[in-house]
């Protein structure tokens, strides 16, 4: 098999290992608000470690359709701004609004993850996430008080 790269430079790194591997784990919550963000990077970093995988990819998406994860600053003011400005595009109430809402009141919750996005890719280097200086990983729930999951992914060796 011939690799042809382009743009290389002298500090990129290039292997093949026939040495792949995966993790899978489940982290579940109940929040105690309709909506509420959650930094959930020490919990994904914990199953990082407990994979045993040093170099490669990780994949933490939520499986549940009224729910976000994604990738930015944990800051409180930063948070209350996200809170305004979601409730700004997509208010919860009057539920009348939305067609979706004829047998639920959770159609708000469904366009904010859209917006918010469904998951987040990271590099993993060393054992850790490949981040910027302020980057960490959130769960964000918008139509919560009931069970909800977030799936963790690993490949890699």
């Amino acid at each position: 098999m011939a690799f042809i790269l382009f743009g290389v430079d002298s500090s990129s790194k290039f292997q093949i290992s026939k040495h792949m591997k995966s993790y899978r784990k489940e982290l579940w919550f109940n929040t105690s608000r309709r909506r509420e963000l959650i930094n959930i990077t020490s919990e994904i970093q914990r199953e990082i470690d407990s994979s045993g995988i040093k170099e490669g990819l990780v994949l933490v998406n939520a499986m549940h359709i009224t729910a976000s994860v994604f990738i930015n600053d944990d800051e409180s003011g930063l948070h209350q701004d996200f809170e305004k400005w979601l409730e700004g595009l997509a208010p919860e109430k009057p539920y009348s609004q939305y067609k979706h809402n004829t047998y639920e009141d959770n159609a708000d919750a469904h366009l904010k993850r859209t917006v918010m996005g469904r998951e987040v890719v990271v590099a993993l280097t060393e054992g850790k996430l490949d981040f910027g200086p302020w980057e960490r990983i959130f769960y964000g729930e918008f139509d919560g008080m009931r069970r909800k999951g977030v799936l963790i992914k690993i490949i890699g060796e």
